[in-house]
């Protein structure tokens, strides 16, 4: 039977830029997260109405889970799955929230699947924030629990009550994330499933304009043989979504960007690299320099920490401050500087973060491929200076061979340069791909690889997110109006630029920053599009 791992207490700055070192998410909250700080949990008057509130959630979460025609509507697109039918939803739950404000757009989506691990550790995930956190990292950019009204029942969740507040992001910066302040309540039903409901709390807070209300939103849990179980997945928002940039509205419309199977393919990932994680046997997939259980555990927990942290600070979080650097169109290099002090985890010094996001006419699975290959990391990657790639170890931690973590050697063509290790996770599910690296010590790596503890190894992470531009519809070319076949892709540079803390940024290290950024896009450009032409 799977066990979870205890994973670290995920920390708020490990991103891609927030400011100084953060508490984990508790409820010390962070950097210039001010809506968060201002948030607070309700007043003893609210109660009664918050526990109503969470039971009529709950009986509309296992309604919506279960019911067929009317009130789901076979989607013609097979990415998009079924559609909620608005007058038959409007018909059967009258009250809920109320109506739906103006200016707001329904999302609504479901999706199952089955995983690899038992409903205790999937209750136990949704319900601790440093757990959903860690898991969903991709999805929730920030999450605080504001109050705990009930525990539940002794030894497990079984009446769990909370108030939340939390961000949800598409890893661009040029899709604005989504905040909720919410209820999130947790039953065992009779029959044995488990499920966990979360609904808005809006109207406990005075003159907010909502631009993002959650209606019962949340998962069904089945246990099955052999600690698997069965996820039933409802994602049902409102949201004005106006600010959304042209090339991802078609991503954001479909429901791929924050609909229901994007967090079930992400829980279906995360399953299969926990259970990897907590193998005690070395695969035939694994090759190269790790020969000990112990090394292989540690590689993987380091992967984790630089994927958590490329995630945390990819997306236009509001705990951010980016600044946009030339023109106006979609390929705007986005740059933030952070200091980096006293944390073990990251080199000290003053980090400059750069993003940009832009369209490609060449499907998500071809760029994929490109980028986390080696034989091809010199076509696109600066830094290496055209050396030769070698790939040193390799761990699969997932069914596609796309989803391994290795450890790269660069042989610079310039003998002067010392050769560099690079730490490299791929990852792919059927919502997004994901390539993230990050340089690493030589002498460091050599205490992961037999056995010693990740948490001090000092990572810098870049890399690359990888959508598809929108459901795909095989009677269509590849046309960015559609979203048919293309890919949207994220490039995410972290550079020390100072290894001074208190020194001050030059304009010389920005401008370097964003020509590295802009040459690489052109790399990629040129070698993918030439496999296409």
């Amino acid at each position: 039977m799977l066990t979870y791992p205890n994973l670290p207490t995920r920390s708020l700055d490990l991103g891609v830029g927030n400011y100084g070192p953060q508490a984990g998410l508790s409820s010390e909250v962070f950097g210039a997260a001010d809506l968060l700080r201002s948030v607070t949990g309700p007043t003893d008057a609210d109660k009664p109405m918050i526990i109503e509130l969470a039971v009529a959630a709950m009986e509309e979460l296992i309604r919506m889970a279960q019911s067929g025609e009317p009130l789901w509507i076979p989607s013609s697109d097979i990415n998009c799955g079924e559609l909620l039918c608005e007058e038959e939803y409007s018909r059967i739950f009258p009250r809920g929230i109320g109506p739906k404000p103006l200016g707001l757009k329904s999302e609504a989506s479901r999706e199952s699947a089955v995983v690899i691990m038992n409903h205790v550790n999937l209750v136990e995930i949704l319900m601790d924030v440093n757990q959903w956190t860690n898991v969903f990292a991709s999805i929730v950019s920030r999450a605080v629990t504001l109050e705990v009204l009930s525990t539940g029942v002794a030894g497990n969740y079984n009446g769990a009550l909370q108030v939340m507040t939390a961000e949800f992001q598409v890893p661009s910066p040029l899709v604005p994330t989504r905040e909720n302040y919410y209820i999130r309540y947790c039953k065992q039903h009779s029959d044995g499933t488990w499920a966990v409901v979360d609904v808005s709390l809006d109207n406990l807070r005075p003159s907010s304009i909502s631009r993002c209300r959650r209606r019962p939103s949340g998962c069904l849990i089945q246990e099955l043989p052999n600690g698997y179980s069965k996820v039933t997945w409802i994602e049902h928002v409102e949201i004005d979504d106006r600010a959304v940039h042209s090339i991802y509205k078609p991503l954001v419309n479909s429901g791929l960007a924050f609909g229901a199977k994007r967090w079930v393919a992400t829980l279906d990932r995360q399953c299969e690299r926990l259970a990897s994680l907590m193998a005690n046997n070395i695969s035939a997939g694994d090759v190269g320099v790790i020969s000990s259980p112990e090394g292989r555990k540690s590689m993987l927990k380091l992967a984790e920490r630089m994927v958590m942290s490329f995630c945390t600070g990819v997306g236009a979080s509001t705990a951010h401050t980016w600044t946009t650097l030339s023109g106006s169109g979609a390929d705007d290099v986005r740059v933030m500087t952070r200091k980096s002090m006293d944390d073990p985890g990251r080199p000290p010094g003053i980090v400059l973060s750069a993003a940009t996001s832009f369209w490609l006419p060449v499907p998500p699975k071809r760029v994929f491929d490109f980028l986390r290959d080696e034989n091809s990391r010199s076509e696109w990657d600066i830094l290496s200076n055209g050396g030769l790639v070698q790939e040193m170890a390799h761990i699969a931690n997932g069914r596609d061979p796309g989803n391994s973590v290795s450890l790269l050697r660069v042989n610079s063509a310039n003998s002067s340069q010392s050769n560099m290790l690079i730490l490299q996770e791929s990852s792919t599910d059927s919502t997004g791909s994901y390539v993230i690296y990050a340089p690493v010590d030589i002498v460091a790596m050599n205490v992961v690889l037999s056995g010693g503890d990740p948490d001090y190894v000092a990572l810098l992470p870049s890399g690359f997110a990888i959508l598809p531009d929108g459901p795909t519809d095989p009677t269509v070319g590849i046309n960015p109006e559609v979203g048919s076949g293309g890919s949207l892709l994220t490039v995410a540079f972290q550079i020390l630029v100072d290894s001074v803390p208190t020194a001050k940024l030059s304009l010389g290290s920005v401008a370097t920053v964003n020509s590295l950024i802009k040459c690489t896009v052109e790399r990629i450009k040129g070698a993918v599009l030439c496999d296409v032409a």
